[in-house]
């Protein structure tokens, strides 16, 4: 007597069918995000003395940068104030994490010695920003520090060797706070100096 094969055919049409349905969800799974990574557009620059502002800054970065352009395309340009001001830049743009993308995207480079960039990276990527969480999807939950205020206490103009050469100098003595008491524990306080190689300012020491 013959066994029906009615069955049987619909189990191994069952199973079929699970593995079919495994097989979809594991490709979901591990398909990695298509989401498009926001390209970064430069806003304006300041020609003269090459800084930029790009679209990912902040409202409040752009308002800074706004001010940094009246001073430096001023008929005589106010060393003190352009230092000040940069300052003010670097450090909100600096101690600011929560608007910044991976622990690679470390602020405040428009202002670092092109010979100190290197290791100004290296040092920013193992200490301060060696915890940032990526946020290129923008789908980061991690909360970050932004800075709130700043204060310069002090401005000095002075001498400073860099590189076996002497410079005009300023030393900058400047506070600053957080926009939440969640991190007030975090550094919120520096010094600062700059060199003025030909027109520039640029930072070559941070303590």
């Amino acid at each position: 007597m013959k066994l029906k094969k009615g069955p049987k055919i619909v189990i191994i049409i069952i199973t079929v069918l699970l593995l079919i349905a495994a097989g979809v969800a594991l490709f979901i799974m591990l398909k990695p995000k298509t989401t498009k990574v926001k390209e970064v557009k430069i806003l304006n620059t300041i020609e003269k003395y090459d800084y930029h502002l790009k679209d990912t800054k902040t409202k409040r970065y752009k308002s800074m940068f706004r001010e940094l352009e009246d001073i430096l395309k001023a008929k005589e340009v106010d060393e003190e104030l352009y230092v000040q001001k940069i300052t003010e830049m670097f450090i909100y743009d600096f101690y600011s994490l929560a608007d910044k993308s991976t622990k690679t995207d470390v602020g405040g480079l428009d202002f670092v010695h092109p010979n100190a960039i290197q290791n100004f990276l290296v040092n920013a990527e193992d200490t301060y920003y060696k915890y940032v969480e990526n946020n290129i999807y923008g789908d980061r939950t991690q909360k970050l520090p932004e800075v709130d205020e700043i204060l310069i206490n002090a401005t000095t103009k002075t001498t400073y060797i860099y590189n076996n050469t002497e410079y005009e100098a300023y030393k900058i003595n400047a506070g600053w706070s957080y926009t939440t008491e969640e991190f007030s524990s975090y550094q919120k306080n520096a010094a600062l100096t700059f060199i003025k190689d030909d027109i520039k300012l640029y930072l070559v020491e941070l303590k």
